[in-house]
């Protein structure tokens, strides 16, 4: 098993011996998300005096880092004079490192201090590359760019790989990855993420490759675990949106429609009314409004499938987080979708077990409740940032 742990500090500079002992791994990447681990390590003096607060832990894998990023519970221990003799054993959790990035909101004036923000203003971007936005938005609120005290150490700005449409955002206070990800879906589908080079923390965007071809999983190939798909009918066809109460004149409020003629013609029209964030659409606000909407309550089929790494198809080597791959259900339907996680568990003993979570961004493993809160969060956020 090629698996091998190092604890850094926060300037990337390696603490101590690799760590050794270990009893489980268990590590899991998402598409534009922070992924999360943990391991069970034996409580040795030499162990716990890397497992301090700010230091991160790097998961290498065949060579190359698998994940790396902050120790968000430094250790857990315990002890038991007959469960665990010994020195006993730590736990520790651990995130990649977009759990930086996640830790700040989207300031309207970045360049002010936080006692200086401007009332009901907002930071805007519009008609631009959607890589040229992410970039704009995590440099100016944590990367090179922000403000000294925002600012995260040794992180900087990846090279441009040139990826994503045009589209415009506009956003308040809005958690800084939740605005990445929805400019990241509405420009273009890519994806983004971070990686450890020569001392610095780097961020990037990318465009997830097309494998639907070459990258299939089908009961057949001995490569799927478990299926789940279901077909509903969308919940928006025709998003309405009014624009907000002019403050000045006497025009009145502008109204903008967004449709999806095909799933109208091809279930039926389902209307449903947004409230806009500004008074017109000349900079495409309110269309853009109506564009999320439209997304959210479209009728894809949603697909959640657990697939295993074989000797044919590996993640990490012929595919990755992001990528668009096939899989053939049992009644014969291909259906392609995305890779969405990319979970990996080890032990000694046994060796490694990697799975794969392909679907729709509705493709979970959580819990019904845990969605619901999320989606209530999200939607909680926006109305108290106008």
């Amino acid at each position: 098993m090629a698996v091998q742990l190092l604890i850094t500090d926060e300037d990337l500079a390696v603490q101590g011996d690799p760590l050794d002992g270990w009893t489980s791994l268990d590590v899991t990447k998402r598409f534009n998300e922070p992924g999360s681990g943990s391991v069970v390590l034996p409580a040795r003096p030499d162990v716990m005096a890397q497992l301090q607060p700010g230091n991160r832990l790097l998961v290498i894998r065949d060579s190359a880092v698998w994940m790396a990023g902050p120790l968000e519970i430094p250790a857990d221990f315990s002890w038991s004079v007959t469960e665990e003799p010994g020195w006993g054993q730590v736990t520790v959790s651990f995130s990649d490192d977009l759990a930086f990035v996640a830790g700040y909101i989207t300031w309207p004036t970045p360049a002010n201090a936080w006692t200086a923000q401007l009332a009901n203003t907002w930071r805007q971007i519009t008609s631009t590359n959607a890589e040229t936005i992410i970039r704009t938005l995590v440099n100016e609120n944590c990367g090179p760019g922000a403000r000294t005290e925002r600012r995260i150490p040794n992180f900087a700005l990846d090279s441009v790989a040139g990826v994503g449409t045009s589209t415009s955002v506009k956003t308040r206070f809005e958690p800084l990855l939740d605005t990445c990800r929805r400019i990241a879906v509405d420009g273009g589908a890519i994806g983004f993420r971070t990686r450890q080079s020569a001392g610095q923390i780097l961020f990037g965007c990318y465009a997830p490759a097309d494998l639907t071809a070459t990258a299939r999983f089908s009961i057949g190939l001995g490569n799927l675990r478990s299926i789940q798909s279901k077909q509903s009918a969308p919940t928006v066809t025709h998003a309405l949106i009014a624009g907000t109460e002019p403050e000045t004149g006497t025009s009145g409020r502008t109204y903008v429609q967004a449709a999806d003629a095909t799933a109208a013609a091809s279930w039926w029209r389902v209307e449903k009314y947004v409230d806009g964030s500004a008074e017109n659409d000349t900079n495409g606000e309110l269309t853009q409004a109506g564009k999320e909407e439209i997304a959210g309550g479209a009728a894809p089929v949603e697909l959640a499938t657990i697939t295993v790494d074989t000797d044919d198809l590996k993640a990490g080597r012929d595919f990755d987080l992001g990528d668009k791959v096939t899989v053939a259900l049992p009644y014969g339907v291909e259906v392609a979708n995305l890779v969405r996680s990319i979970h990996l568990q080890a032990t000694p003993s046994s060796g490694e077990y990697v799975t794969t979570l392909i679907g729709s961004p509705e493709a979970t493993s959580d819990p019904e409740m845990v969605k619901a809160i999320r989606m209530l969060g999200r939607r909680l956020g926006r109305l108290e940032t106008r």
